[in-house]
């Protein structure tokens, strides 16, 4: 038996697991402003230097941590937010395929972990 629609706080009737178009524009706004104070790629680390780094990191570790699949991202096990010693820290570095980056891994950062 599908789940009721639940009411959102604009005053709409929205189906269970979806999202209010107001709450989608609120989502987008504040991505947005997060985006606006965020440091580049480059300013965060991501150069040259670390593309070299993360191919030879690759080639050794070819297949994700979590799922065994082609792995294709180099992930900072503990955030470095910013420090670089713990950036470079290959103790630090697990291989990810860009699936379980992308979902398991931002999902256990966010403190949602399954």
């Amino acid at each position: 038996m599908p789940r009721p629609p639940h009411l959102c706080s604009c005053g709409k009737l929205v189906p269970h697991g979806a999202l209010c178009a107001c709450q989608i524009a609120g989502n987008r706004a504040r991505n947005a402003r997060h985006d606006a104070k965020r440091p580049s790629a480059r300013q965060r680390g991501y150069n040259h230097e670390w593309e070299k780094a993360r191919k030879a990191f690759l080639t050794c570790h070819p297949h994700c941590a979590m799922c065994r699949a082609p792995a294709t991202v180099v992930d900072h096990i503990i955030p470095h937010k910013g420090d670089d010693a713990l950036f470079w820290d290959r103790r630090n570095w697990q291989p990810l395929c860009k699936p379980c980056h992308d979902r398991h891994k931002q999902r256990q950062e966010r403190g949602h972990v399954r």
